[in-house]
C-alpha cells in the first residue's frame, strides 16, 4: 500500500511522453510569442500609432485574425493534419513579424502595422491550437483533462509568464525592438523543436475519412452549432475565459506602470508572477478536474473565482498605491490560479459531441481566439466611457455570465438522466469490460 499511491500519483499527473518535444516546443514558441505582452500596446502607441486608442485597434485587428485562425485550426486539422497546420503556423508568424519589425514599427507606419501586425495574428493559433487538437486525438479520455493541463502548462507559461520574464530581462540590454527580434529566434527554436521531435509520433495526419474535403470540414465546424447547441455555449464560454485577460493587456501596462508608479520592470515581474502561478494551477486544476469533474472545475474555480479574482487585480492596487506592491503580487497570483480553472474546458467540449470531435475543437478554439479579439475590442470601446475602473467591472460581468452558462455544460450521458461516474473511472470501467 505505502508503494501504491506514489505510483498512482504518477500516473496522473504524468506529461504523455509520445508528444514529450512537442510541449517543449510549444513552451518556447509561447515564449516568443509572449514576450511583447506587456509592453507593444504602449511602444506602438509611441512609434507610430501616436495613442493607446489607436494601439488598441492593431490589437483588436489581431485578435479577429487569432480568433479566424482558432476556428481554422480544427476545421483544417481534420483534413490536412495537425502536423501540417502547426508548419503553416510557424511559417506565417516567422514571415510577418519579420516585416512587421523591418516595415512597420520599423518606420513608424501605422498602415502597416494594422496590415502585417494583423496578419501575424494567424501563425500563432495555427501552431498551438494544432497542437492542442493532436492532443486530444492521441491522449486516453481517462487523463485527458491532465493531457490538456500540460498543454496549458506550456502554453501560457509562454504567454505570457516567461515571455514577460524574457523582455524584463532583456530590455534594458537591447532595448525595445532588439526584444522583439530575440522573440523571433525563440519562435523558430521552438518551432523545430517541436515540429522535427514529434515527426514521427501518432496522431500528426490527416484525422477525417478520405472523401471528406477542406469545406466540408469546415462546414462540419459550423454546422455543430445547430446539431450540439451546447458546444455553442462552451465556446461562448471559452470566449470569456482569456478575453478579460487580453483585454487588461490594453490598458494595465500603462496604468500599472506610470500611473500606480510602479514602473515598467515591476509590471513586467508582476505580469510574469501572475501567469507564472497560472502555469501551475493550469496543471493542478487539469488533474484535480479528472477527479472532480470538469464542470464543477469551470464554473467553481474559474468562472467564480475570476469574477473575484479580475476584480481584485485592479482594484486593490490601485487603491493601496505604489507602496504595496506585494499585495498586487498577491492579487496578481489569485487571478493567475482561478484562470487556470477553466483548464478543464477542453476536455468537456470535445466530449459532449464525440461523433463530431473536430468540430468542436474548431468551435472552441474560436472561442480561444475570439477572446483575443473580445477582450481588447471592449476595452477599447469603453476605456474611453468608463475607464480602467469601468472596464474591470464589464470583465466581472462576463464571469458570473459564464458560471451560468457552464451549467448548461453536460455530457450525452448527463443529458440522458443517466448516473455518471467521474470521467477517469467510465473510461476504465469501458477499457475492463472490453
Amino acid at each position: 500500500m505505502r508503494s501504491r499511491t506514489p505510483s498512482h500519483l504518477r500516473v496522473e499527473v504524468a506529461m504523455p511522453k509520445a508528444l514529450v518535444l512537442g510541449y517543449v516546443g510549444v513552451l518556447l514558441f509561447m515564449i516568443g510569442d509572449g514576450v511583447e505582452s506587456g509592453f507593444i500596446a504602449p511602444y506602438m502607441a509611441d512609434h507610430g500609432a501616436a495613442t493607446d486608442v489607436r494601439a488598441g485597434y492593431v490589437i483588436t485587428v489581431y485578435g479577429i485574425a487569432v480568433m479566424l485562425a482558432s476556428w481554422f485550426s480544427g476545421a483544417l486539422c481534420q483534413v490536412w493534419g495537425p502536423r501540417r497546420v502547426m508548419w503553416i503556423g510557424l511559417v506565417i508568424w516567422a514571415v510577418f513579424d519579420a516585416a512587421y519589425l523591418l516595415f512597420a514599427l520599423g518606420t513608424e507606419n501605422y498602415p502597416l502595422m494594422l496590415l502585417f501586425y494583423g496578419i501575424r495574428g494567424f501563425g500563432y493559433p495555427l501552431f498551438a491550437f494544432g497542437f492542442l487538437v493532436w492532443i486530444t486525438n492521441t491522449a486516453p479520455k481517462a487523463r485527458l483533462g491532465t493531457a490538456v493541463g500540460w498543454f496549458y502548462f506550456a502554453f501560457t507559461g509562454g504567454l505570457p509568464t516567461l515571455g514577460s520574464l524574457w523582455s524584463s530581462l532583456t530590455i534594458p540590454s537591447f532595448g525595445r525592438l532588439g526584444t522583439l527580434w530575440s522573440a523571433l529566434a525563440l519562435i523558430l527554436l521552438g518551432g523545430a523543436i517541436a515540429l522535427v521531435g514529434a515527426r514521427r509520433r501518432p496522431g500528426g495526419d490527416r484525422m477525417a475519412p478520405p472523401e471528406v474535403t477542406t469545406g466540408q470540414s469546415l462546414l462540419n465546424s459550423v454546422s455543430i452549432i445547430w446539431t450540439h447547441p451546447r458546444v455553442l455555449v462552451g465556446c461562448l464560454v471559452r470566449v470569456i475565459n482569456t478575453a478579460p485577460e487580453f483585454g487588461m493587456l490594453v490598458y494595465l501596462p500603462r496604468i500599472f506602470s506610470d500611473d500606480i508608479g510602479f514602473g515598467e520592470d515591476k509590471w513586467l515581474q508582476l505580469l510574469a508572477i501572475i501567469y507564472g502561478t497560472n502555469i501551475f494551477f493550469n496543471l493542478i486544476f487539469g488533474v484535480l478536474s479528472d477527479r472532480i469533474g470538469w464542470r464543477t472545475t469551470i464554473a467553481g474555480f474559474g468562472a467564480l473565482g475570476c469574477a473575484i479574482s479580475v476584480t481584485t487585480l485592479y482594484f486593490v492596487p490601485v487603491w493601496l498605491g505604489p507602496d504595496y506592491f506585494w499585495v498586487a503580487v498577491l492579487a496578481g497570483m489569485f487571478y493567475g490560479a482561478t484562470l487556470a480553472g477553466f483548464v478543464p474546458i477542453s476536455a468537456l467540449i470535445p466530449s459532449m459531441a464525440p461523433e463530431n470531435k473536430g468540430g468542436s475543437m474548431a468551435l472552441l478554439n474560436l472561442g480561444a481566439g475570439g477572446a483575443a479579439f473580445v477582450g481588447p475590442a471592449l476595452a477599447s470601446l469603453f476605456f474611453p466611457l468608463v475607464g480602467a475602473g469601468g472596464v474591470t467591472l464589464v470583465f466581472l460581468a462576463l464571469y458570473l455570465v459564464a458560471f451560468v452558462l457552464t451549467l448548461l455544460l453536460k455530457l450525452p450521458e448527463e443529458r440522458e438522466g443517466e448516473p455518471v461516474a467521474p470521467a477517469a473511472s467510465r473510461t476504465d470501467a469501458a477499457a475492463a469490460s472490453s
